[in-house]
């Protein structure tokens, strides 16, 4: 059995409002970064139960690269804007 995590309606409304640069914007690359976050956290929190669900394993490592990847765009090209959503979002880095 494949466990599927999925972030509610109000939760995805609630970050992109959180993080939008204008009243259109709903799929810039902080608002990427933060529904992974989210998504990744609630993962790991299923990954702490269930520690040989390996199905999801392989997914919140993909996850974590593709975040990864997106944090590295940000940082080359607005260095003030990843310092800002690194400590909103309480990452390490």
């Amino acid at each position: 059995m494949v466990f599927e995590i999925m972030i509610t309606k109000e939760k995805k409304t609630d970050i992109i409002k959180k993080f939008q640069a204008s009243a259109k914007d709903v799929g810039s690359s902080p608002i990427q970064v933060a529904m992974l976050t989210q998504r990744i956290r609630e993962i790991s929190d299923h990954m702490k139960t269930h520690k040989k669900d390996y199905a999801s394993q392989v997914g919140l490592l993909k996850l974590v690269s593709q975040r990864r990847s997106l944090l590295a765009y940000i940082k080359k090209h607005d260095l003030d804007g990843y310092g800002k959503l690194i400590k909103e979002l309480d990452l390490r880095k």
